[in-house]
This record gives structure tokens, C-alpha cells and sequence, in this order.
């Protein structure tokens, strides 16, 4: 079963607080986003990777990302995250007419995310042979109150609680479903699920997503200081590259 991984990338990274985009930022030598490219592209069990911009980024990402291996596009994204996906789930469809009765596996990943590791792909895509929707999850440290008028409500229990990542991964019949019921749902647009497996929780709510264990160090890139800390990181290691599982 071919294997896709999507790289989204079409935000602003408004509160990065930078005029340039935070998919652009150096890390360690390269951008979040050319980090993301070359850890999918040398993961074992992707074919091709996609890699979803911002429109006035395009052909600068392309440039930018020319020869990276693995790598058959670059396309542009819409205003919101659920945008962008369907225009990747419209040019995964369109390649996957050419296999009529095959299904694919497609993994979508924040470019913000930029050491995600390849124990996490490789378990994301063997989950997909039991499951037609993952998530990379990991445990809450933290214990999570929930809130009302400012104050404490109830203290929820925490041994059922994760926090999630990226990637998520699904079979491609299954995605496409989920976007053609949310694209057909006039309150889709008022309250937009935040990723993917909530678009699946939403509209396909007897598909089961299953989870797959997640990294501290698979962290998301949002403030300047986590840049950093991703930096510290990286210094840990030799190259840069994720020391082996």
C-alpha cells in the first residue's frame, strides 16, 4: 500500500512574533520545513511527500526545497489548516485514480514540528494496517482543570488524558469521506475541528482512531523560546540527526 506523508505548512506564524514565516526559521542550519521534508523522505515506508504552503510561499518553498528526496510537490494551501488538507486530500485523490481499488496510507504532519522522529512515522504507519485512523499522542505530566467563569470546575482525571501531535495518519478512503461530510456541513466552517482526527471523531464517529505513542522532543515549534529549546536539543545529539530508538 503506497504511503504519503503531507507536510502542512501554509501558516503565518503570527504568534512567533517574526515577519518571517515560521515554517522558514532556522533550525540547526535548515528550516522547520526542510527538516520535516528530509526526515519523511529518508523514512523507510514513505513513498512521496507533499508539501502544503501558504500561496505567496510557493515558489519559494519550491525553490528552496528543489532535490529534496522523497518530495513530489509542492501545492498551495487555503486560509485555514481543514483548508489546506482538502487540497492535499484533492491531489492524493487525483494520483490515487490511477490505482483504482487501492487504498493509500497518508500521514499529515506540522511543519512546526520539525524533530519528529522515525520510530514515530514507522509506528504510525504500521498502526494503519489495523486501524483507518492514528494519532500521535503522549501522556499529560500536568494535571488539567477544567475551568468555568474563571474558576476551577473539576480536576479531570489525568491516566485518561494525552496530549496530541503529529502526525496523524490515515487511510485515504476514510479522510475523504470525513472532508465530504464536513464540506457538506454548513457549521463546519463556525467551529472547524483544530486537526484531522477531529474532522474523523466529528463525521465518521464508529470509525475508531487509534493512538501511537508520541516524544517530548517531537515538540511544537509556536514562540521563539521553543526554537530554542529545539536548538538545546539538537545540540544533544550528533549532527543533528535523533540519536537511535
Amino acid at each position: 500500500m503506497r504511503t504519503v506523508a503531507v507536510v502542512l505548512a501554509g501558516g503565518t506564524g503570527a504568534r512567533f512574533g517574526s515577519s518571517l514565516p515560521k515554517q522558514l526559521q532556522v533550525l540547526g542550519g535548515a528550516t522547520l520545513l526542510a527538516r520535516c521534508v528530509e526526515t519523511f523522505g529518508r523514512a523507510p515506508g514513505v513513498d512521496d511527500v507533499l508539501v502544503v504552503t501558504a500561496a505567496e510561499l510557493t515558489w519559494r518553498v519550491r525553490d528552496q526545497l528543489a532535490g529534496s528526496s522523497g518530495l513530489a510537490d509542492v501545492i498551495e494551501g487555503g486560509d485555514a489548516r481543514t483548508d489546506s488538507t482538502q487540497r492535499a486530500i484533492a491531489w492524493l485523490r487525483s494520483r490515487a485514480a490511477a490505482e483504482p481499488g487501492q487504498d493509500w496510507k497518508v500521514l499529515f504532519h506540522d511543519a512546526a514540528r520539525p524533530l519528529v522522529d522515525q520510530k514515530i512515522i514507522a509506528d504510525c504507519i504500521a498502526a494503519l494496517d489495523r486501524w483507518d485512523a492514528v494519532g500521535v499522542v503522549v501522556p499529560s505530566s500536568d494535571t488539567i482543570v477544567q475551568l468555568a467563569d474563571g474558576a476551577f470546575g473539576r480536576i479531570l482525571p489525568r491516566d485518561s488524558l494525552a496530549r496530541c501531535q503529529t502526525p496523524q495518519g490515515f487511510r485515504l478512503s476514510v479522510i475523504s469521506q470525513a472532508y465530504e461530510l464536513a464540506a457538506a456541513d454548513p457549521r463546519f466552517t463556525e467551529a472547524a475541528a483544530t486537526d484531522d482526527c477531529g474532522v474523523v471523531l466529528r463525521y465518521l464517529p464508529d470509525v475508531p482512531v487509534g493512538t501511537v505513542h508520541g516524544s517530548e522532543r517531537n515538540l511544537k515549534i509556536t514562540y521563539p523560546a521553543d526554537l530554542a529549546i529545539a536548538q538545546a536539543l539538537l545540540d544533544l545529539e550528533p549532527d543533528g540527526r535523533p540519536l537511535p530508538a
